[in-house]
Parts: C-alpha cells; structure tokens; sequence
C-alpha cells in the first residue's frame, strides 16, 4: 500500500473520533492502534508455535522467554491466543480482551504503550462507545513488513505526527527531520569510510541524542545495509517526547535492534548514555529551545566536573541550548586510538556567530576550532524543514580527519540546491534531489575550491582564519585645560585614568600582528590611545554568509532614467487616454 494512501487510510480513524475527541488529541489513539496493528501483523505467522512453545515450556516449569523469543523471529512476542483480529469476535468484552492482549506482550512492548498512555485511551474509548469501531478499523489493514516496508512505515509514522503537531500548533520539527536531510547526513558521516564498511562482518555503532521517531537511525541502517548487507550497524538514541520515544523503540523492536538501547528522557539533564562512545552520531537537535528548565543540572555537571564532563569549553546562553547537544555528541567520540568517530549535527546559523570573544558560544567555537574538530559546515537552503523556514546548517564534525583536512574546515554553500515540492508540508516548500544529494556529497568527499559560474560554492579556511582577539582600546581622561588626568588610587595609581566614554573595542584577526594592526589603524586617528592588555580576549566566529557573498554591481544612471522615463510616458498616456 503506498505510503500517501495507508496515512489517509490511518488518518480516516480521525472521523470516528470527531466531535469525542479534539482535533488536537486523535494522535492518542491513533498513533499507539498503528503500532498496535504492525506488531500484531508482525508476530501474526509465529503464534501458533508461539504458543505451543509457552505451553511446552510452561509443563516442564522452565522460563519460557528466550524460547518464545527465538520462536517468534523477534526480539519480542506476545502469549496471549488473541489477536486484533480475533478480539473483533467479542464485541461486549473488547476492553478487557484488548487490555489482556497487550499485558501478554514482552516488557519491552508494554513499556512501549505504557509510554502512550494506551490505557488510559482504551478507557476513554469505551466510555464513548468508540473502541470496538477503532479497533476493527485497525483490525482491516495489513502492517506486516512484507506489505508495508519499515521505510514506507517510518514515513508514514512521520506523516501522521507531522499532521497531529499542526492541529495542535506544537513543533512538528522536533520529532523528526526530513528524509533526504537525514539522507545527506548520512552519506557525509560515513563517506571516505567506504573500505572499512564494506568488510565483511564489520560492526559499527550509531548514536542519536534526539531520536525522535527513529528517522535517523533508520536511515543510516538502511544506507549501511545498501552498501554491505553483511554490516551491522548498532542502534543507540535517546528521546523526550513520550509518543515518539515508544515510536522510535517500536521501530528499532521490529527491525531487530536491542530497544535497551533507546533510552526516554533529557539527554543534556540525564545522559542515559553515561560513559559509552561511538562511532558515528546523528542529531537534529531542537533550534532556538532555552534550557532554563535543566539550568540547575547543566551548571552543575559544568562546575563540578569541567572538561571531564560534557560542558568544559562553555555554556551557550540560556535562550538557545543547541550548542550543548554539539559538546554531548564530542564527549561520546571515541578516542582517536580507537578508531575515532564522526557525526553530523543540524544547527540554525545563531551557533555560527552569536556571542562575542568570552562568551560561551564562543569558547565552544574556538574549543571545536583548536582542537580541529570540525570538518565541514553545510549551508542548506532555506524552507526545508516542517516547523521553521531558517536557515539552517549541518556541522560535519570528528577527531579522525584525512591528512588533506587536517587544520583546516571546509565551508560548502548548498543553499541553492534544491527543487520545488509539489506541495508543501507545514514550512516545508523546498527537498533535496538524490542528485543534490550526491552532488553535495561529492563537493565534500573532494575538498576542493568549487566555484559555479562564478558563484563559489565550497571553500577552504584554516581554523585560524575565524579567530579575532578583540582589544579594548582606551583613551585618558582629561580635565577642563585638556591635561591627563592619573588614577589616585589602585593598581592604576599614578597612571592615566582611562575615560569611559571613549572606551572602544577592536577585532583583529589571529593572523594579524595586534601591535602592527594597532599603529596601523588606531594611532592615526587617536593618538593617546593604548591597549588595557588584561581586557584582551580571543574570541572566533563563522561568518559563512560573508564568505559567500558576491559582489553585484548597482545598474547605470542612464539605465534606471531610461525605466523611469518609460513609466513617466506610460503614465502620461494613460492620463491622456482619460481626458478624451
């Protein structure tokens, strides 16, 4: 069944709960009877000896569960000798029929409806007499993976959630990312590491901090798989939202991965992933989100543990937390003796520039930039995600960089690649082709100038080009016959005392030799300035609009008089015409 068509069908469900439930609520039901129906579909060839084999096992009084587990196919299994199906043959118990199906799930399951509060719905339902008429809607349609693929399912989870997000004008961008972005990220992070993923048996490890439904994870499994069926590729990823958390582990249960490693909660409050590393990582944090609600725990894992926690070079303002996922993600590489890591993160421009020398965005700045973290940024285009038309940008970061990259970072302006949805999905108007995608993959692989009728498109810069120290240049005080005026007290004593109201700053880059800089472009216009030395600070800055912008020269006079005499005529023809 294709994608769009099983979404309307699914969606239908909304009509039977109009007028009983807001438009902002169908995602309570109708996002846990789809799981509901996909596990149902999935262990539907396996019950028979599922159960044969809870029986056998049962009589000898041996634990039952890795036996039902191997019989089933899955790393799940469910021992009730009820289906969705069957508990449409009892329509005067379907409450309690459908509560005893899901108790006879394995724990992982139940945690799964547990965190949709399916309870809870099933109660309501009944109450509105709508829980045998849901429940046999879901009961028609075939989720099995044969029929719907875990690609077709994915996307249809992202559809739904997408749709419920806007009816309840929450950010639908923060439980999933598009799939060709997802696509793109993918191919960066594990490009130049094609002959180490094609060896057979090879076993990689793969981290999402904001998981959201699992699209990244899914994606990358796919990529893997394409490339060398006999890859293993070890799922891990953490998540807040409770419905896309039992999503996501929904998703890694049926595509075989062990859901003990999909943790729920705040990932920079609680790391549930305290200690582990990995080998790749892939993040579409929130953009712009305050982290005034975590602030406590944040500064106190900053104070007390410092660069052997997660916070060490810098806390960002309190207003945008996106550069705190960028430091989680470093603190999970391994280190470069073991193999190293790399990872892709999503990240609007405010990360690029906000935040002056000394500020926490730009200690984390220069922290990435001095220790040669980062290997590429990618400038999107605009309109690409569901909930926000910004710019947004994708940091390629890691501590295994070729010898070509090494001291250096790659800045690729991709803002124009793109193609016209034919239609839009919230803010989302623009997608990348397969062949943006390979295209912008390339530019990358080849880590060369790139220049487009004229238009560059990908450049080449030293960490050290985006470093600045910013100087605060004072001048003295002066009293009414114009003398210098000196300190009488302090350190200062006996010195001149600076005057505030010509106090200015000035950013000179690392490259740049601060006392030349200073005599060159200070001294000529103030010549009793001087530098407080103890006020100096290096501070470092993307400024990657600047680096790709061109030059268009203003039209000729001659040219803009000869529009506007047309206009003029135009006008004075019409006023003529009028007058007859």
């Amino acid at each position: 069944m294709a994608d769009q068509n099983l979404s309307s069908f699914i969606w239908s469900v909304a009509d039977l709960l109009r007028g009983d439930y807001k438009q902002s609520e169908y995602g309570k039901v109708i996002l846990p009877f789809t799981v509901l129906r996909r596990l149902d579909c999935v262990l539907e060839p396996t019950k028979v000896v599922v159960l044969a084999e809870l029986e056998k096992r049962t009589q000898a009084k041996i634990n039952p569960e890795p036996f039902l587990i191997r019989k089933s196919g899955q790393l799940f299994y469910n021992t009730s000798p009820l289906d969705l199906k069957k508990l449409m043959g009892d329509q005067d118990h379907i409450g309690e029929n459908l509560r005893s199906y899901i108790q006879a799930f394995s724990p992982a399951v139940r945690d799964i409806f547990e965190n949709f509060e399916f309870h809870a719905q099933v109660d309501r339902l009944a109450k509105a007499g709508l829980l045998y008429i849901v429940a046999e809607k879901f009961a028609t349609i075939d989720l099995h993976p044969d029929v719907v693929s875990n690609t077709q399912m994915g996307i249809v989870f992202e559809e739904l959630i997408r749709k419920f997000a806007e009816l309840s004008n929450e950010t639908a961008g923060e439980h999933f990312t598009p799939r060709e972005v997802i696509r793109l990220m993918v191919n960066l992070i594990f490009c130049e590491d094609d002959d180490a993923l094609t060896k057979a048996g090879v076993v990689r490890s793969l981290y999402d901090p904001t998981a959201g439904t699992g699209g990244m994870l899914s994606v990358a499994g796919e990529h893997l798989a394409e490339q060398n069926p006999e890859a293993r590729l070890v799922m891990y990823g953490q998540e807040l939202n409770p419905e896309s958390y039992a999503i996501c582990k929904a998703d890694m249960l049926i595509k075989g991965q062990d859901i003990a490693n999909i943790i729920f909660g705040n990932t920079l409050s609680a790391d549930g992933m305290h200690g582990k590393q990995f080998d790749y990582m892939l993040s579409n944090p929130p953009f712009g989100v305050e982290w005034k609600k975590i602030e406590k725990e944040v500064r106190k894992e900053a104070e007390e543990h410092g660069f052997n926690g997660r916070f060490g070079p810098g806390l960002p303002r309190v207003s945008d937390g996106s550069l705190l996922f960028l430091l989680h993600l470093i603190s999970k590489m391994r280190p470069v003796v073991d193999g190293g890591s790399r990872f892709g993160i999503v990240l609007n421009g405010s990360p690029l520039f906000t935040g002056g020398a000394g500020s926490g965005e730009s200690e984390i700045r220069r922290y990435v930039l001095e220790n040669d973290l980062v290997e590429a940024i990618i400038g999107l285009p605009t309109d690409m995600f569901y909930n926000t038309g910004i710019n947004t940008y994708v940091w390629i970061v890691s501590n295994r960089k070729a010898d070509a990259r090494k001291g250096k970072v790659q800045l690729i302006d991709a803002s124009g690649f793109w193609q016209k949805m034919r239609k839009s999905l919230g803010s989302k108007r623009k997608e990348l082709s397969p062949e943006h995608i390979d295209d912008i993959t390339k530019i990358f692989g080849d880590f060369k100038k790139v220049t487009r009728e004229g238009v560059p498109i990908s450049r080449i810069f030293k960490n050290t080009d985006f470093g600045y120290t910013t100087i605060t240049v004072e001048r003295p005080e002066r009293d009414a016959a114009g003398k210098v005026v000196l300190s009488t007290k302090g350190k200062m004593k006996g010195k001149p005392q600076p005057d505030a109201s010509l106090r200015d700053t000035e950013n000179i880059p690392l490259s740049e030799n601060i006392s030349s800089y200073f005599k060159r472009e200070v001294l000529p216009h103030a010549a009793d300035a001087y530098i407080d030395e103890e006020k100096s600070k290096v501070g470092y800055e993307i400024p990657f609009n600047r680096h790709f912008y061109v030059f268009k020269p203003p039209r000729s006079l001659d040219e803009i008089d000869g529009e506007l005499k047309q206009c003029t005529d135009q006008i004075l023809k019409m006023i003529g015409g009028l007058s007859k």
